[in-house]
């Protein structure tokens, strides 16, 4: 399983790089494929719940998200969250079967959450040094699972959410925090200093960031696994060998995307 998860993420790593170097159509459309996958896999996940929420709704909400990131001199958020609103509760309005209500709800909210939390992917790209950051924040929060993973593993006694994610435990996410801490500094100064040569105030926002990130994005980690347990299924899908499904290797970045671009916008811009 280790080996898997090591030879598939040599392979994606560097094509995920390639995409948020070109930026524009080429990040939007690696955003949207995944996301549009995790809503997919999210409706099955609900399916199995005896649930019936209708996938190209949700999809429908994720594109407009992100769109309306992209360019939002198009102004079409507003009138595309009424039309798919509308269009969706007439659906189930059609389509009365099961739990019609809670059908509708659960479209709508699996479309928010993963196109509210994408679209900042695609607002940190847009920011002054955006591929910078972007990378800051993705490296992060993967250095940040790592750490927890090989030292929970290995000394890991003190289970974090037994109920929610059995293998989880506190020094794994003690370790993902101090990880997160010491290495996202370094990412900011070795990255971003070629192009905003304040290097005390990129390592302050290092540590700041890392700590936020460490801290917070595993709550997007225990978030999925709730939805996967309430159902009692282990992964969202496996359509990334070693790693799941697409939710599943979103589930921590998303909370990091939306931590990472308010952060920036706010106090690092």
């Amino acid at each position: 399983m280790l080996r898997t998860r090591v030879l598939t993420a040599a392979v994606l790593i560097p094509i995920a790089v390639g995409l948020i170097y070109l930026g524009g159509f080429a990040f939007l459309a690696l955003v949207a494929v995944m996301l549009s996958l995790a809503e997919v896999e999210f409706c099955r996940l609900m399916a199995q719940d005896n649930f019936r929420p209708a996938p190209v709704f949700g999809i429908g909400m994720v594109w407009l998200f992100l769109l309306g990131a992209q360019f939002p001199q198009l102004e079409i958020l507003q009138p595309g969250l009424a039309l798919i609103l509308l269009a969706s509760l007439a659906w189930q309005l059609a389509h009365r079967q099961g739990s019609p209500v809670a059908d509708w709800a659960l479209t709508i909210a699996g479309g928010l959450y993963l196109g509210i939390c994408g679209a900042c992917m695609i607002k940190i790209r847009g920011l002054d040094d955006g591929f910078w950051w972007m990378l800051t924040a993705l490296f992060s929060i993967v250095c940040v699972d790592s750490g927890a993973y090989f030292i929970g593993r290995a000394w890991g006694r003190r289970k974090m959410a037994p109920s929610l994610s059995p293998g989880k435990t506190w020094e794994g996410y003690i370790a993902g925090v101090v990880t997160g801490v010491l290495i996202t500094p370094l990412l900011i100064s070795v990255w971003r200093t070629p192009t905003n040569g304040d290097i005390i105030a990129n390592i302050v926002h290092g540590l700041i960031l890392g700590l936020l990130v460490a801290t917070l994005a595993p709550l997007g980690d225990l978030a999925v696994s709730m939805i996967k347990r309430q159902v009692g299924a282990k992964d969202s899908g496996n359509i990334i060998p070693g790693h799941g499904g697409a939710l599943d290797r979103l589930d921590s970045v998303l909370w990091t995307a939306v931590i990472s671009y308010y952060y920036i916008l706010w106090f690092a811009a």
